[in-house]
């Protein structure tokens, strides 16, 4: 990690929350030899300190830390390369454009922003600054995902007429987007968008296809102040510090573990947010049970739905074509333990995989013959199925690999996937089928 060197790109994060920590370990690890993590910025002081005492307890040097306001400052002091985006959501659209103004490459979290005006506004910093954005999306790289990617282009079902998606989010990781600033639509663009994103993205991806109308009927069924109809409810505003939180399934003890007492219990003091407020508490604005259907410019539809309140966590998806139908189920865990929605359980998604049973299945139905599994080879259940070392791997590697599947995400499919996600929430709204031109046309930029 010594500085200055000219044979390595320098990066620099903005937004140092948990997810921050993946991207890091990346820089500073595996891929500290072609690229270099440069400096840090939040709009909390306590979160990068966090992280350099990290670096320093692996024996490596700190890096420059920032105040969040001072961003452009930071990318040219630093003479950052590229600018790494790992804020809340709506934020997204402020360092992005900044960045590309400035002369940068940016990659950003996943979803690229939360709304139509701030996708235009990115779109449009692209165009005039000839710089480049990658989303990241690390679903693409997940080799359960990758060959389902090969099968479709590989004919062995045809052409695809349609295809049926269902998401689980179980009662450990569904509830965490209850807790924390996703809970507010304003913040997240709701499931449909920070987390469905990753869905639909793939769908696009696996489809080569553009969405053009989308229809969408959800609600607010177990989480937010549902819970006391259903027996849930347990009268506090926040875990910590509360008699009643103790021995609650849906709660989360911050101080039990150091890396979240850290980065948030211990950072109150800068910005008064709470990482661990009670999810059947009052104020929830997002949904938490999600019907769409998608048509595609190839004529394909999509049926999907999304549960953020599973026993168990995973997901189906079954593609009806010319030729037959392929079939995927991937069990990520086959049930929640109770001890689990502590926090090491609430924070384990991700990074690790949940420690209950899981497993991945791919199988081709054709017509008129028996079907047969697709060969997965070994699976790790680390990082998404092993998605996020590849994911990394590729965006800081200096070697430009051939990607004959196309994994790498730019802003247009950034935006591609994020109006699926909006044109459901205006028909949320609207109660009617939108089109998704209507929310935000990409002319020629499809």
């Amino acid at each position: 990690m010594s500085s200055g060197s000219p044979s390595r790109t320098r990066y620099a994060i903005v937004g140092t929350g948990a997810r921050a920590e993946m991207f890091v370990r990346a820089l500073t690890g595996d891929h500290a030899d072609h690229s270099e993590l440069v400096a840090l910025a939040d709009t909390n002081p306590a979160r990068t300190r966090y992280h350099n005492e990290a670096l320093a307890a692996r024996g490596l040097p700190p890096v420059a830390a920032y105040d969040a306001a001072d961003f452009l400052r930071m990318l040219d002091k630093e003479r950052v390369d590229v600018a790494l985006v790992a804020t809340v959501d709506r934020t997204h659209d402020a360092y992005i454009v900044a960045a590309l103004d400035a002369g940068r490459d940016v990659v950003t979290e996943k979803p690229m922003t939360v709304d139509a005006e701030r996708c235009r506004a990115i779109l449009d910093a692209v165009e005039r600054s000839g710089r480049r954005v990658t989303v990241t999306f690390n679903y693409r790289y997940n080799p359960v995902h990758e060959a389902v990617r090969r099968v479709l282009a590989g004919g062995e079902i045809g052409e695809v007429g349609s295809v049926h998606f269902e998401w689980l989010l179980d009662t450990r990781h569904g509830a965490d987007y209850f807790r924390r600033w996703h809970r507010d639509k304003a913040n997240s663009g709701g499931l449909l968008v920070h987390k469905a994103t990753h869905h639909f993205d793939l769908v696009n991806w696996w489809l080569g296809a553009v969405p053009e109308r989308v229809y969408a009927e959800g609600r607010l069924f177990f989480y937010g102040e549902q819970g006391r109809r259903h027996g849930y409810a347990r009268d506090y505003d926040r875990a910590h510090g509360s008699a009643e939180a103790a021995g609650d399934p849906f709660a989360l003890h911050l101080a039990d573990a150091e890396g979240l007492r850290k980065l948030y219990l211990e950072a109150e003091e800068h910005d008064g947010y709470h990482r661990d407020q009670n999810v059947f508490a009052p104020g929830v604005t997002i949904e938490d049970d999600l019907a769409v259907v998608v048509r595609y410019s190839t004529g394909a539809t999509m049926s999907y739905h999304l549960t953020a309140y599973s026993p168990w966590e995973g997901y189906r998806v079954m593609f009806n074509g010319s030729r037959g139908r392929l079939e995927l189920e991937v069990v990520e865990n086959d049930h929640v333990e109770p001890r689990d929605h502590g926090p090491k359980g609430a924070s384990l998604h991700g990074a690790e995989a949940a420690a209950e049973q899981g497993w991945a299945k791919l199988r081709v139905h054709p017509f008129w013959r028996q079907g047969y599994d697709v060969d997965l080879g070994d699976q790790t259940r680390d990082g998404h199925g092993g998605a996020d070392g590849r994911m990394t791997a590729a965006l800081f590697s200096p070697v430009t690999a051939p990607d004959p599947l196309g994994r790498g995400a730019t802003e247009r499919d950034g935006a591609l996937s994020l109006l699926t996600g909006l044109a459901a929430n205006a028909s949320l709204a609207t109660g009617a089928a939108v089109r998704v031109p209507d929310i935000l046309d990409l002319g020629d930029r499809l």
